[in-house]
């Protein structure tokens, strides 16, 4: 997992802006934003999407849960 700060910092080593992933990905710049600063907590919906997409979150598939019985 990354922090906001670390996906920031490798879109600016890739030279590429918040807007342009944002569109090449399908969301609003406004809602990639939002999720990076931290206004946007990711728990669900399209928030939820973006901070897995961003590597802000782990994704259900690479998460393993032991449930006790």
């Amino acid at each position: 997992m990354k922090t906001p700060e670390q996906v920031k910092a490798d879109f600016l080593a890739a030279g590429i802006t918040i807007s342009q992933w944002a569109r090449d990905n399908g969301y609003t710049p406004r809602q990639v934003s939002l999720v990076l600063n931290g206004q946007i907590k990711g728990r669900y919906g399209k928030g939820h999407e973006i901070a897995k997409k961003l590597g802000l979150k782990l994704s259900a598939h690479s998460t393993s849960r032991s449930v006790a019985a």
